[in-house]
């Protein structure tokens, strides 16, 4: 299971900051938070997935069983 991390936004759409799913991919990864979190489905298409610090560009990305992906919004400032 991979530990899901939210922040900012993301943590207020999914009204946790932590969880943890069972997600081969980053596209199956997708699906099971917005089937738990129906908020996130407008936020997650704007936000970064970061995959074991690393940004995941596709849905085909691999998670790990015991990955860490945090979901970061976008921020303003600088």
């Amino acid at each position: 299971m991979a530990t899901v991390r939210y922040f900012a936004g993301a943590r207020d759409a999914a009204g946790t900051e932590t969880e943890t799913v069972d997600a081969v991919t980053v596209g199956e990864l997708h699906a099971a938070l917005v089937a738990r979190h129906a908020a996130l489905a407008d936020v997650l298409p704007r936000c970064s997935l970061l995959v074991g610090g690393v940004r995941a560009s596709a849905d085909d990305t691999p998670v790990g069983a015991d990955e860490t992906v945090d979901v970061l919004p976008p921020f303003a400032g600088g």
